[in-house]
């Protein structure tokens, strides 16, 4: 019998404590699969939010075949029915990963993940990865303008009331563990590079166990002017079944302190469906949240590395 080291444990009791104090309040209105038309053979998951661009709304979505690994890219795809959304044949398609978008002034920033091999060669997955971005006032015009440190995914930002800037980190290893969420603020856009990030984000207390990873998919200024983090928590079990959970805190960025992680949906909370692979069942990425004037949000996510689909919620920073 495999026995659980006390650092495995440990993971264990933070997440299943967390997660016993969702379900005891958890409350689901409706959440749906995502339908994608004109992507083929391949899935389509971990989505970007809906976002509008020259009138139109649209979503940029992962695309990969079902058998392969880290041989994606990002496509965008046009809303044609409540739950529809069909692919854009003249948008640009992208050598990335993991897409997401904020809206800075009248720009649109889109980034995502590159992956590269280290040896030219995926079989042997010794790969390296950074975060891209691009920039441009819809998605016809983006030109890549930044990347972020080798091995950092999870780099987000949003425009703060002092016209300044917000940026959460992700560093991992070493003192990092397995990931952490930082933090720094930049004065404009084209501060944000690798020294900033590296050398000048502070480490939010989120108090992660040692295997224990987190990272923050989405920013939202509050009113009382505290950041909104959406996020994600995970961990991998004993038998290398990995478990992520969309999660939110509040971060007060001025004192550095956070509130406690919430989560805020499960794989259970949407409709089921097949995984790329079996380990990987019960995962949430959380792509990006809409929130409305009634109260209620709307969570985008990708699903088991192969679907993508909605839930709505009570707005958690309401």
């Amino acid at each position: 019998m495999v026995q659980a080291t006390d650092s495995e444990k440990g993971q264990v009791k933070y997440c299943a404590k967390t997660l016993e104090k969702f379900q005891k309040k958890e409350s689901f209105y409706k959440s749906k699969l995502l339908r994608f038309v004109g992507k083929g053979e391949n899935d389509v998951y971990n989505i970007s939010r809906p976002f509008k661009t020259d009138n139109k709304i649209v979503i940029a979505g992962r695309v990969e075949k079902r058998k392969d690994w880290a041989k994606s890219h990002v496509a965008f795809f046009e809303r044609a029915g409540k739950t529809t959304w069909e692919i854009m044949d003249d948008a640009p398609i992208l050598k990335i990963e993991d897409p997401f978008i904020t809206i800075l002034g009248d720009e649109i920033i889109l980034g995502g993940v590159e992956v590269y091999t280290k040896n030219n060669s995926f079989n042997s997955r010794e790969i390296g990865y950074r975060t891209i971005f691009y920039r441009g006032k819809n998605i016809f015009s983006l030109k890549k303008f930044a990347q972020g440190p080798d091995k950092m995914k999870d780099i987000r930002f949003t425009s703060l009331p002092n016209g300044k800037i917000g940026v959460c980190t992700r560093p991992q290893g070493g003192q990092y563990g397995l990931g952490q969420i930082g933090y720094t603020t930049i004065s404009k856009i084209e501060e944000l590079n690798n020294e900033k990030i590296l050398k000048e984000a502070k480490i939010i207390d989120l108090f992660f166990s040692s295997n224990v990873w987190g990272g923050a998919n989405e920013l939202h200024v509050l009113k009382d002017g505290q950041i909104g983090v959406l996020g994600h928590i995970a961990y991998e079990d004993l038998s290398h079944k990995k478990h992520y959970y969309a999660m939110t805190f509040t971060y007060d960025y001025k004192n550095h302190k956070a509130s406690p992680i919430e989560i805020l949906a499960t794989r259970k909370n949407f409709p089921r469906a097949d995984a790329k692979k079996p380990e990987l069942e019960d995962v949430v990425f959380p792509g990006g949240l809409l929130r409305h004037d009634n109260g209620y949000a709307t969570l985008y996510a990708g699903l088991s590395d192969a679907h993508a689909g909605y839930v709505t919620l009570p707005d958690p920073f309401n």
